[in-house]
């Protein structure tokens, strides 16, 4: 399984990212590309340390039966929900987006699985920086895959 902390796999996800235009249209989702991108770094908070969404009833009851979903090598189903505060629906600029999410996979990728934060996942509570690693590049893959590259 691939990992957001493995250079090689961060350097991808980056090369990826940079395929994307302001013209690009999703295969499934209400997003727009702007909005993806800003969903992204969004996420990209928790695991950094910057926001700690909290944990919601669901979550503590069904989250550590299934956490193995998150970092996994199964890919994401389609339009599946998200986490609701990290749900961009207002309009937002692409440039200002790509150049911040690209900024925070670099940064998390060089502060490697020490600096990751012990906050649980809203949903699927305690992660490992190794579980994370997977996950986030999991997330990132689903939404770009979203978008055709």
């Amino acid at each position: 399984m691939k990992n957001i902390f493995t250079q090689s796999d961060s350097k991808e996800m980056l090369a990826r990212i940079d395929q994307l235009t302001a013209a690009s249209h999703p295969l499934w989702g209400k997003m727009n590309v702007a909005q993806m991108l800003a969903h992204c770094s969004a996420f990209q908070d928790i695991p950094m340390g910057s926001s700690f969404p909290a944990r919601g009833f669901l979550g503590f009851v069904i989250g550590p039966f299934v956490k193995q979903l998150f970092y996994n090598e199964k890919p994401f189903d389609k339009n599946m929900s998200t986490i609701p505060t990290i749900l961009i629906e207002d309009k937002r600029d692409f440039e200002i987006e790509r150049d911040t999410l690209k900024q925070k996979i670099i940064t998390f990728q060089k502060n490697g699985p020490e600096k990751c934060s012990s906050h649980p996942h809203p949903f699927f509570g305690k992660l490992t920086p190794e579980q994370w690693g997977k996950g986030i590049y999991k997330h990132l893959d689903h939404h770009l895959k979203q978008f055709g590259v």
